[in-house]
C-alpha cells in the first residue's frame, strides 16, 4: 500500500514539475520582454512558443529523472536533494545551449535563459522542501514507516542503527541485526536475528524494506552477495562507509551522521508504468465491482441459501515484500475445512510447497461450480481496490508456503500478487511448484502494461475452457 502511494506521488510530482516548468517559461517571457512583445519576439525568431515550452518542460523532467529526483526515499538529506537539482540544472543548461547552437538560434536572449535556469531549480527545490517537510512531519507521527535490517553487529553497525533511529523523520524502524563471521557476538543493543547464512530465513519471517550492510573489513567479501540478494528481492540497499574510505562508482551517496551512505535502489526502473498499473487496478476493480455487483450479490445469495453461512472465506496470504494481508473469496468448502486439512494432505496433487486436490472431499457441490468458473475469485476485487493485490501479478502464497521457499522463489514477492497472471494462463494445471514460480518470475522480468492486458485477455478463455496448460 505504501509503495503504491509513493508511485502515485512520483507521477504527481513529475506532472507538477512539468507544469511548473511550462508556466515558468511563460512567466519569464513576460518578465523579460513585457506583456506586449513576449510572444511576438518568439514569432519573429521563428520559434513556436507552445512547442518550445512543451519541449523545455519535458527535457527538464528528464533531467530531474536522470538525477534520481523521483526516488522519494533515496535521499536522507535535503542538501543532497539540492545538489541533485543543481546537477540537473547544469545538464539542462548544456542541452539548451546545444539545441540553440544546432538550430542556429543565436538571437535568443541570454538573459531570458539565465532567469529561467535560476528560477527553475529554485521553484523545484522549494517544492521538494515543502514535500520533504510534510513527509518528515508524517513520519515523526509514526506513519509511512518502513523496516530496516542491519547486517553487522559491531560498533559501526550499532552507531549506524542509532543514527537511523535517531532521525524519526526518516520513517525507518530497525528490526534487528545479522551477525557476521568476525562479529558473532557484537555489542548491539537491538535483537540479533541470526547470522549471514540465515538471511534467507529472515526474509521469510519478517517484513523488510531496506537492508543496511555494515560489514567490517574482515567480512568485506560478503558485501556483494548480501547486496545482490537483497536487491534481487526488491529491497533498498544502504551501504554506510567511513567517509575517508571513498565510495563505489555510479552509486548515489551522501553523508549522514558521520557516515558516507551509498544507496542502491532496484524498484524505480518501471516507476511511471507501475503507477499506471496501480491506476488501471483502481479503475478496473471499481468498474468490476460496479458492473459485476448483480453477479456478486446473486452468487452470495445463492451460496447463503444453498450452503448456509459464512458466504465469504477469509485467509491470510503473503503480499508485496512479505507483507501479510487477508484475501477474500466466496466459500467453496465446508465451513470447518481448515480443521480437516491433515486428513486430506495425502491426496495432494502438487509437488513440494503447494497443496492442491482436484477432488478435495471438503469442496461443496456449489463450490466446485464456483471454482470451475472462477466466480469464487470475484471478492478479490476488493483486495485490488485496497492496494493489497493487483489485477495481474504472481499467485498470492500462503505463509506456510513462503516459509518453505528456496531463495530463488523469494523474488516472486517483489511484485504485488494478482487475481490472475502467467501462472493462471500457462501453468494453471502444472503439478510442479517450480513451474508456477518460473511463470511468476518470467512475468516479473518481462512485465509491462501491454503484458498485463494480454494476460487479462487470455484469462477469460483459459477459465472458460479450463485450460492454462
Amino acid at each position: 500500500m505504501i509503495r503504491s502511494h509513493l508511485m502515485v506521488l512520483r507521477v504527481a510530482l513529475l506532472v507538477g514539475d512539468w507544469v511548473a516548468a511550462a508556466v515558468l517559461v511563460m512567466l519569464v517571457s513576460l518578465l523579460r520582454f513585457g506583456d506586449g512583445e513576449a510572444f511576438e519576439i518568439w514569432q519573429r525568431l521563428g520559434i513556436d512558443i507552445g512547442l518550445a515550452t512543451a519541449v523545455f518542460a519535458t527535457v527538464w523532467v528528464v533531467a530531474l529523472w536522470s538525477q534520481g529526483l523521483y526516488r522519494l526515499r533515496a535521499r536522507w538529506r535535503l542538501a543532497t536533494e539540492a545538489k541533485s537539482i543543481i546537477r540537473a540544472t547544469a545538464l539542462m543548461a548544456v542541452v539548451a545551449m546545444s539545441v540553440l547552437w544546432f538550430f542556429k538560434q543565436a538571437d535568443v536572449s541570454r538573459l531570458f535563459l539565465l532567469l529561467l535556469l535560476v528560477a527553475m531549480p529554485l521553484v523545484t527545490f522549494t517544492g521538494r522542501a515543502v514535500l520533504w517537510t510534510a513527509f518528515s512531519a508524517i513520519r515523526r507521527r509514526g506513519y509511512n514507516t518502513q523496516y530496516m535490517l542491519i547486517v553487522g553487529t559491531g560498533t559501526f553497525a550499532e552507531a549506524f542503527a542509532d543514527g537511523v533511529e535517531g532521525r524519526p523523520s526518516l520513517g525507518l524502524e530497525v528490526i534487528g541485526h545479522l551477525s557476521t563471521p568476525s562479529e558473532a557476538d557484537g555489542p548491539v543493543s537491538r535483537p540479533i536475528l541470526g547470522d549471514l547464512q540465515g538471511l534467507e530465513a529472515i526474509f521469510h519471517s519478517h517484513v523488510i524494506d531496506e537492508v543496511a550492510v555494515c560489514l567490517p573489513a574482515a567480512d568485506a567479501q560478503w558485501l556483494d552477495p548480501v547486496a545482490r540478494l537483497a536487491a534481487d528481492e526488491g529491497k533498498t540497499v544502504r551501504v554506510p562507509l567511513d567517509p575517508g574510505r571513498g565510495g563505489l562508482p555510479n552509486i548515489q551517496q551522501e553523508e549522514f551522521e558521520g557516515f558516507l551512505v551509498q544507496t542502491m535502489i532496484t524498484d524505480d526502473q518501471h516507476a511511471a508504468a507501475l503507477v499506471a498499473k496501480r491506476l488501471i487496478d483502481i479503475v478496473g476493480a471499481t468498474i468490476g465491482l460496479l458492473v459485476l455487483s448483480p453477479l456478486i450479490l446473486g452468487t452470495a445469495l445463492v451460496l447463503r441459501l444453498r450452503e448456509g453461512p459464512p458466504v465469504l472465506f477469509h485467509q491470510r496470504r503473503v503480499g508485496l515484500h512479505g507483507r501479510p494481508f487477508t484475501i477474500h473469496k466466496f466459500r467453496t468448502m465446508v465451513p470447518d475445512a481448515e480443521e480437516h486439512l491433515e486428513e486430506v494432505k495425502h491426496l495432494n496433487e502438487r509437488a513440494a510447497v503447494t497443496f492442491k486436490v482436484a477432488d478435495d472431499p471438503r469442496i461443496t457441490p456449489l463450490g466446485r461450480t464456483l471454482r470451475a468458473t472462477s466466480l469464487d475469485e470475484l471478492p478479490q476485487l476488493w483486495n485490488v481496490l485496497k492496494g493489497e493485490m493487483s489485477l495481474v501479478g504472481p499467485r498470492p502464497p500462503l505463509a506456510d508456503e513462503v516459509a518453505s521457499y528456496d531463495i530463488w522463489h523469494r523474488r516472486r514477492l517483489s511484485m504485488k500478487p494478482g487475481i490472475t497472471g502467467l501462472w493462471q494462463v500457462e501453468a494453471r494445471h502444472k503439478p510442479e511448484f517450480d513451474q508456477w514460480v518460473e511463470r511468476d518470475l518470467a512475468y516479473i522480468d518481462r512485465w509491462s502494461i501491454l503484458l498485463d492486458f494480454k494476460i487479462l485477455l487470455r484469462t477469460i478463455p483459459a477459465v472458460i475452457t479450463r485450460t492454462g496448460t
